[in-house]
């Protein structure tokens, strides 16, 4: 088992994580679910079957910053060597009306989706550098919803991360919004995902000439039937996988999305540091990859290092 590449890979207990467990241990490599319900997560292992050697389960809760310190802790008395990591985890609640906090008081979407993941990708840095293998990497998890120039980016409310008043502010109360204005759960979901991309650049550009570690993310495709969803009207549940698979053609399966997240995390040919992924919205086994351009605001090099500065603050890095 530890003669194995090793892979973590949050929110590992369902959908597109889930999937990509499989897929990462049908290629040799020993995944690390990091999940919050641990149960749950050796439930869904042996639902898909993934072999009993081929991964272990760690708790994470991506919402507290202390509950990321504790995993890595964790991970590393495991003495497990380290060669990719892959933030896949997030929340999407769409219908509540009020913000939620993290134990640190910040807002739940922004706290779970990017600032987790900020601190554990800078945590684990020196993990990846250690490893014994060559090839390693970060993947950071995208969605065309971050991005207004795509079709799936531009039904309102569309992303805007403002300057970052939010995170200058300390996310705290009444301040919930990176923009700094009125709390909007969609919203906050789309623009936790352009910080994904941001954060994901800006690793490359710091860390990829002096490390070698290749930053990447990708869109796997539209998996309408993802359990990031299940926060969402019964109703929406139902119809939007068949309004992607019948009307639009861009219903990607759990399955297949974990295929390709699983072939940019170990593949020779996805070894390209600071490029983000798309197959577009197509289910379709033999459909190419492509480096696709990502949002103006995602691709602003300006904000991205600010972005960085002021979460590394938020994280308790700086």
């Amino acid at each position: 088992m530890f003669g194995k590449s090793t892979v973590i890979i949050t929110g590992a207990s369902s959908g597109v994580g889930l999937y990509t467990a499989k897929a990462m241990a049908n290629k040799g490599w020993h995944v690390v679910m990091a999940c919050r319900n641990l149960e749950k997560a050796e439930a869904a292992a042996q639902s898909v079957g993934i072999p009993k050697d081929s991964y272990t389960i760690m708790h994470i809760d991506l919402g507290s910053l202390d509950s990321v310190r504790q995993f890595v802790n964790n991970f590393r008395a495991s003495g497990k060597s380290l060669d990719a990591l892959l933030c896949n985890a997030a929340i999407y609640m769409p219908l509540i009306k009020e913000p939620l906090r993290s134990p640190e008081g910040y807002e739940l979407t922004m706290t779970t989706n990017h600032l987790g993941h900020f601190l554990l990708c800078n945590l684990l840095l020196e993990d990846l550098k250690k490893s014994p293998h060559g090839d390693r990497r970060v993947v950071i998890l995208g969605t065309v919803t971050h991005n207004p120039d795509e079709l799936g980016g531009k039904i309102p409310p569309r992303p805007d991360l403002g300057d970052l008043e939010g995170f200058a502010n300390g996310f705290k109360e009444p301040i919930t919004m990176i923009d700094g204005k009125k709390f909007e759960p969609v919203k906050a979901y789309k623009d936790s995902k352009v910080c994904n991309v941001l954060t994901m650049r800006e690793l490359h550009r710091r860390y990829h000439d002096s490390t070698g570690i290749v930053f990447s993310s990708l869109y796997p495709g539209c998996v309408a039937e993802t359990p990031l969803f299940r926060n969402h009207y019964p109703l929406f549940q139902k119809i939007f996988p068949i309004f992607q698979k019948y009307i639009t053609g861009g219903y990607v399966s759990q399955e297949l999305s974990g295929e390709r997240v699983a072939s940019v995390i170990a593949d020779p040919e996805y070894k390209q540091s600071g490029a983000y992924w798309s197959w577009g919205n197509r289910q379709k086994k033999n459909r190419k990859s492509f480096v696709q351009k990502v949002s103006p605001q995602a691709r602003d090099d300006e904000n991205a290092e600010k972005l960085w500065d002021l979460s590394a603050k938020l994280v308790g890095l700086a």
